[in-house]
């Protein structure tokens, strides 16, 4: 039987004190990188197992983050928050902890949740996503003074949603960036699609479009259409637009799904568009541009124009983040951390 590996062993082959490997698994923050790298590697090369119940009994933690998995929509855009999941299991991986995952309908299912996880397996922390008006589960988490951050905003208004921690990404930031693009290539009518009025997320991103077009001396009234994040859903809104009278030559979309509907309403016969003549030559029809938000791999894979999330950095800070917090570094006297990030244009054919 294969001799068991303990403590003494990685801090001979790393050359440091077994203090040391325990600080480097346990409480990363107190260690040099150059150090906990050295230790990891030793650990790695002698496949040292950290005993977690005995961990736990000695540090008081679990070294646990729980996450939802968000339910699979279209196949597009539900690949944004596994890119988001996957970054955030390294991050925590590098500071010592693990991800464990569930699932939950709803708010109400999901505060459920968090009771039976906290009963069967202590979490340190929680890390939430898809933050909304009235999000009853960051209220519950206050109220039982349970550490977590949101990848998402806290959209409400009242105090008690502002009290933690949080990063997101400037969807209005984006979603300007897309117009500029298309103010800079000759468009003027710059349609949008959008999700319902009342979507923290879907409002912020309509209205970096907004401000962008009215600032261009371009009135946004009329040119918006709100529905459903659907392929279809996306092309009958982009018909319904670009049919109109209005004169619409590009689309800038909230999500990729709706722009991969508006793509192919913009390449329906009889919705080309064409430019005004410059000195010395006619004018070629071109097609409808559409830019969408996300970029997806479905995306790359048909040639739309995209914002990219950051979302490997946004995973990086929220643990940053949450260990500032269980490491009790953050000040009491202090508002809560925030970090907002921006995304950026990645162009393609369809722009």
């Amino acid at each position: 039987m294969t001799e068991k590996v303990t403590i003494a062993d990685v801090a001979r082959l790393a050359g440091v004190s077994r203090q040391t490997v325990s600080n480097a698994l346990n409480s990363p923050d107190v260690v040099r990188e150059e150090t906990r790298q050295r230790v990891l590697r030793a650990v790695e090369e002698l496949g040292y197992r950290v005993n977690q119940a005995a961990r736990q009994m000695r540090t008081g933690r679990s070294r646990l983050i729980a996450i939802r998995i968000e339910p699979d929509r279209d196949g597009i855009n539900g690949s944004v928050l596994d890119r988001f999941l996957h970054g955030l299991t390294e991050s925590a991986a590098r500071s010592g902890y693990r991800v464990l995952l569930y699932t939950a309908d709803d708010d109400q299912a999901e505060v459920d949740t968090f009771e039976d996880l906290l009963g069967a397996y202590e979490p340190d922390a929680f890390v939430l996503t898809s933050t909304h008006h009235g999000d009853l589960r960051t209220a519950w988490l206050l109220d039982h003074k349970v550490p977590f951050v949101t990848f998402g905003r806290p959209w409400s208004a009242d105090s008690a949603s502002a009290s933690h921690a949080w990063v997101d990404v400037d969807g209005a930031a984006g979603t300007a960036a897309a117009t500029r693009h298309l103010l800079d290539a000759g468009h003027r009518v710059i349609g949008f699609l959008g999700w319902p009025s009342g979507s923290g997320v879907g409002d912020d991103r309509r209205e970096g479009w907004a401000r962008t077009l009215a600032a261009a001396g371009v009135d946004p009234a009329g040119l918006s259409r709100a529905t459903s994040d659907g392929v279809a859903d996306g092309e009958k809104a982009a018909h319904d637009l670009l049919r109109s009278d209005l004169g619409v030559t590009a689309l800038v979309c909230v999500s990729d799904s709706l722009a991969l509907g508006a793509l192919h309403a913009a390449r329906s016969p009889g919705l080309a568009w064409q430019p005004g003549r410059g000195p010395g030559g006619g004018a070629a029809e071109r097609p409808v541009a559409v830019i969408g938000f996300d970029d997806t791999p479905v995306a790359k894979a048909v040639g739309l124009t995209s914002l990219s999330q950051p979302l490997a950095q946004a995973a990086a800070h929220c643990v940053a983040l949450l260990t500032t917090l269980l490491d009790g570094q953050a000040d009491p006297g202090e508002p809560p951390a925030n970090v907002l990030l921006e995304p950026s244009l990645v162009v393609r054919q369809s722009a």
